[in-house]
């Protein structure tokens, strides 16, 4: 099973829903439901150098695949997912120019 960190109020999060929807090979771990699925989150991105220009560039490193071997991603093709368009308009950075 792959967990997919992510919270509902992030447009790449929430693109990815009707692609998961009713495949139990993923798991949505909504970061923002409980404090623990964050601490969850942050143990994993604290110790993951996969983060480290997501931590350089004030991201928040989601979406993020965890694989069942353990390997960490940010690239929803690697786990056999499509990313959200990079034309759309929405943005949920503080400056408002991406995700």
């Amino acid at each position: 099973m792959i967990k997919i960190y992510g919270m509902d109020t992030c447009p790449d999060c929430t693109y990815l829903d009707s692609q998961i929807e009713g495949n139990a090979e993923f798991q949505k771990v909504d970061i923002g439901a409980h404090v623990k699925n964050l601490k969850e989150f942050l143990k994993l991105r604290d110790n993951n150098a996969i983060f480290d220009e997501c931590k350089k560039n004030g991201s928040a490193g989601i979406p993020c695949f965890l694989k069942e071997d353990g390997t960490v991603t940010l690239v929803p093709e690697e786990v056999g997912l499509k990313s959200r368009p990079a034309g759309d308009a929405i943005a949920c950075s503080i400056d408002g120019k991406g995700c």
